[in-house]
């Protein structure tokens, strides 16, 4: 009945507002001076003209929005609406003076150009105006209601960054007083915005001048609001803060604001994280779209790390459905939670099942008959592929081949598969399987031009289930020791959203056979992130937290690397996606691998396992201390273009790119 009464009410103001503001366009027209003609002229067409306005709002869509809520998309339609409105006017006017000499009596829909301009300007002001004036009352009485039911003391605050990221900020804090955040003004280092004011908030400064700005006005904390800032910005700004005994916070970086939104309870301190963070990523959105919009999207590993993230940004781009395919029932449990409440229109479909249950998986394939797959699902823990190696076989090498296989036979658009660095030369029976995974899917490519696959390498994921940074975190917190393995251990790192950016966007601009490998940039000393992130938790390293080298544990590396041996890498039109050109090799070899390895599926002897590895791929190294290890892997992607070898092996080379 409210509802009923609520929108009554809105056509009755909108009505009354159009009716005014058609009587005062012909007041304004003839100077409050109307003539009994145009006296006349106004009552009889005046009912008429606000109906018919009023039906286009309706057919526009117009009425169907909430006041409180109206935005520039809103204000934009009403433009529309009232601009379509008032050219039929012109029309209908000028129709009438064509006919006038036949039909006199049209001479009373011969509106003047100048009423229908000044209406069309009104109408448009009056009907934003209303819908404005009722969101400000209701800001205004949350507003206040926050404050007198909210007894949290407002904290003078500074931002650093006046672009999009720190103006949607500087929104939310207007509009959430409780979170008691009192802004004092923004830091910029652009010089044309120094004096500006950036939604009522004034730019004071460049981040030089942050420690006597922060004096001079008394700010308690200081929160970056810029959204793409690399590491060694976030880094500089830090330590300017820690200087003057200033809190540091930092909004999500922008990967992780989507639409245009922000939670400002996602604010949070600096993190280690941060200090790693690189330049954002720039998206051929249009070509992802292309690439997933309107299909049927299947993800394995669906509630894993990089899995989770995928199914993420691929319900950005509006699948026909997305299917969820994971083994562990809770991990699917809380993907299928997540994605049902932040894309309630999408065709979510959480499939349990294990990827190396040939049975199963043809089930699903044969039920859901998906366009794309992104194979995700993997053992990716070195130690324990080393303690478990025959279920790193199983999984990742017969589970690659039985989803390949099933993605070919459905006669699948494409097939992603997600890799490592650590399958390069690799040193490990994780890395090595997961070299065996690309050559199945680099072989299905020969024999199935019908799917078109491909692979995706990188490094290690920051805070993804296994990887260092939650280990570290543990142990600060249970008052060290921190282990790190080597002094001298190196890693690559990327954010688990920019990898499965970097994925979807290799994936669409793939041709059939290709290994794309993602520019992982500079290598980090493993003991130098243990260091920052003993800091980041208030402690001094080897003083109040101890770092202590344990050893290289089985199948590790001192350094990763991104390209083979004999291996070129080629240019594609994203700078930080490149492709591996690698020699060929036949369906029998691979056959001839798979028959190798297959009876090892159960195997718990590790020394067993890596000698038929050895023979699958000869570039297979030493466990640790061998040639891989003694490689710089500082190498840039640019200088990484070696010359092919002229011997290939066996079974260790995979098909041209």
């Amino acid at each position: 009945m409210q509802r009923i009464a609520n929108k009554t009410a809105q056509a009755v103001i909108d009505l009354l507002m159009l009716s005014l503001v058609f009587w005062l366009s012909f007041l304004l027209r003839f100077e409050f001076e109307l003539s009994p003609v145009m006296l006349k002229r106004l009552v009889f067409v005046w009912p008429y003209v606000i109906a018919f306005e009023y039906v286009v709002l309706l057919a526009a869509g117009i009425t169907r929005y909430a006041w409180r809520y109206i935005g520039l998309h809103e204000t934009i339609r009403v433009g529309y609406a009232i601009a379509f409105a008032s050219a039929v006017l012109l029309v209908f006017r000028f129709s009438a003076a064509a006919i006038l000499s036949e039909y006199p009596r049209v001479h009373y829909l011969i509106l003047p150009v100048g009423v229908i301009s000044i209406n069309f300007a009104l109408a448009f002001l009056g009907v934003v105006g209303v819908r404005v004036l009722r969101r400000l009352l209701a800001e205004r009485q949350e507003s206040s209601s926050r404050r007198s039911a909210s007894l949290v003391v407002s904290l003078p605050t500074l931002l650093v960054g006046a672009g999009q990221a720190g103006v949607l900020i500087a929104k939310e804090i207007a509009s959430r007083p409780e979170l008691g955040i009192s802004p004092i003004g923004f830091i910029d280092d652009d010089p044309s915005k120094r004096g500006t004011v950036v939604h009522g908030i004034k730019v004071l400064g460049s981040s030089e001048e942050l420690a006597k700005l922060a004096a001079e006005k008394g700010a308690a904390q200081v929160i970056i609001t810029i959204a793409n800032a690399p590491g060694s910005a976030i880094r500089r700004i830090a330590e300017l803060c820690e200087n003057v005994d200033i809190p540091v916070k930092i909004i999500p970086g922008i990967f992780e604001i989507l639409g245009g939104k922000v939670n400002l309870s996602r604010i949070r301190n600096v993190s280690v994280e941060d200090l790693l963070r690189r330049e954002a990523v720039e998206l051929d959105i249009e070509g992802i779209s292309k690439f997933i919009s309107g299909k049927r999207v299947l993800v394995t590993g669906a509630g894993g790390s990089i899995g989770s993230e995928l199914c993420r940004q691929v319900a950005r781009f509006s699948p026909e459905s997305l299917l969820l395919v994971e083994r562990a029932e809770y991990f699917l449990y809380a993907i299928h939670k997540e994605l049902h409440s932040s894309h309630p229109e999408l065709a979510l479909h959480p499939i349990l099942a294990d990827i190396s249950d040939a049975e199963r998986v043809e089930q699903v394939f044969a039920r859901f008959s998906p366009d794309v797959v992104f194979h995700a699902a993997a053992h990716k823990h070195v130690p324990m592929m080393e303690y478990n190696p025959g279920e790193a076989l199983r999984n990742n090498v017969f589970g690659t081949k039985v989803i390949a296989e099933a993605a070919a036979r459905h006669r699948c658009d494409a097939f992603v598969m997600i890799s490592t660095d650590k399958a390069v030369n690799p040193t490990s029976i994780m890395g090595a399987s997961k070299r065996v995974a690309e050559m199945i899917v680099q072989s299905l490519s020969q024999t199935h031009p019908q799917t078109q696959f491909c692979a995706v390498r990188f490094g290690n994921v920051l805070g993804s289930s296994g990887s260092v940074i939650p280990l570290f975190k543990e142990q600060i917190a249970a008052g060290g020791p921190v282990t790190v393995t080597h002094p001298e251990m190196k890693r690559y790192f990327m954010t688990i959203p920019e990898a499965a950016q970097l994925v979807m966007e290799a994936a669409a601009m793939a041709e059939t056979g290709q290994i794309f490998v993602l520019d992982m940039g500079e290598p980090v000393k493993i003991v130098d992130l243990a260091r920052d992130l003993i800091r980041f938790s208030g402690f001094e390293p080897d003083v109040d937290i101890r770092i202590e080298f344990s050893g290289v544990r089985p199948g590790e590396k001192l350094f990763e690397e991104l390209g083979f041996d004999g291996e070129r890498m080629s240019k594609t039109k994203h700078p930080k996606i490149w492709i591996g050109d690698l020699a060929t090799v036949t369906e029998a070899q691979v056959s001839e691998a798979l028959v190798l390895l297959e009876p090892l599926c159960g195997a718990t002897r590790r020394e067993e396992v890596r000698e038929a590895l050895v023979h699958v791929v000869p570039e297979m190294q030493p466990e640790h201390g061998g040639p891989a290890d003694k490689r710089t892997s500082s190498v840039s992607l640019e200088t990484s273009k070696l010359k092919r070898s002229k011997s290939v092996p066996l079974v260790a080379a995979v098909p041209p790119c």
